[in-house]
């Protein structure tokens, strides 16, 4: 008997629950080429940008410039589509080359880093 009732009023509730709750339709739209390769060029920027300040030396030299690389990950992660094109292409035109390289990027890194920083 307590079993009934309890079902029953647990299912009288569920329906005041379900009628009484906000519904909304479903919205589906077209997405435009351009709208989804620039979502594709924004993320593989951010990867590019965040493969360059994993990078051991680009660490090292982080830590030796004062900057934390997680602060510096967590900046890239907070940049604005517009500065991550910037820093990315940076990162793309610096020249190859052995040492030198990572020295370059880890420089050009802490200064977008320490401008961003001032910026804010």
């Amino acid at each position: 008997m307590k079993s009934t009732f309890a079902t029953r009023s647990l299912c009288r509730l569920m329906v005041v629950a379900v009628m009484t709750a906000p519904m909304t339709p479903a919205m589906a739209g077209m997405v435009g080429t351009g709208d989804a390769l620039a979502q594709s060029s924004v993320s593989t920027q951010r990867s590019t940008v965040l493969a360059a300040l994993n990078r051991g030396d680009v660490a090292a030299q982080l830590q030796a410039l004062g900057v934390d690389p997680l602060a510096a990950q967590a900046r890239v992660a907070s940049m604005t589509d517009a500065e991550l094109t910037q820093v990315a292409d940076q990162v793309g035109t610096l020249p190859a080359g052995a040492a030198v390289s990572g020295w370059v990027v880890a420089v050009v890194l802490a200064a977008v880093v320490w401008w961003y920083m001032m910026k804010r």
